[in-house]
């Protein structure tokens, strides 16, 4: 049924991330992602789905690396401009004034303008369904100074949350202090 395919949009938010990749001339480009997630601690892993129509996808195939970059609200008209234009006939850094930041350890570049940075190399890619889960090995990590404390993100991080059908939100709720679990 119809209804069934929906459920990618009742399950919003999800915060919008700036992925990283370069082709074999070293050539960059970038997607905004909404599907992601950290999937093991030991070893360090992060996944992002992307369609195989996807110009990034084509590229994370071929070079086996990738950055995962968060951006802030600040910056969500580039963002979405990122995620509705296709790197095959654009550059995007040039055309949205985003900066390419030299990466420590992957020859795709950071984001100057995002608070954090996961640097990837691939590690399994299986398909699953419509779309590609690239499991990347995180190799080096920087943030900004200041955008953590004790590994909890500060209020001025003020990530991008995808809301489905090109709208955003940001976070200005009440924060709360759990008790942790035994």
């Amino acid at each position: 049924p119809e209804d069934l395919k929906k459920f990618y949009t009742y399950a919003s938010p999800k915060s919008a991330i700036l992925v990283t990749a370069v082709d074999e001339t070293g050539k960059a480009n970038i997607i905004t992602l909404a599907w992601h997630s950290p999937v093991s601690i030991d070893p360090p892993l992060y996944g992002i789905s992307i369609h195989p129509k996807r110009y990034t996808h084509e590229l994370i195939e071929k070079t086996k690396e990738f950055v995962v970059n968060f951006p802030s609200w600040k910056i969500l008209e580039k963002v979405h401009y990122c995620g509705s234009t296709s790197g095959r006939k654009v550059d995007k850094f040039r055309k949205t004034g985003l900066t390419p930041w030299p990466s420590e350890k992957v020859r795709p570049p950071s984001i100057a303008e995002c608070y954090l940075h996961l640097e990837c190399r691939l590690g399994r890619s299986p398909a699953l369904g419509d779309h590609t889960w690239f499991c990347g090995h995180i190799v080096a990590i920087t943030a900004d100074d200041g955008a953590f404390e004790d590994g909890i993100l500060k209020e001025q991080g003020d990530p991008i949350l995808y809301m489905g059908k090109d709208k955003y939100q940001n976070l200005r709720a009440q924060r709360v202090q759990m008790r942790e679990r035994d």
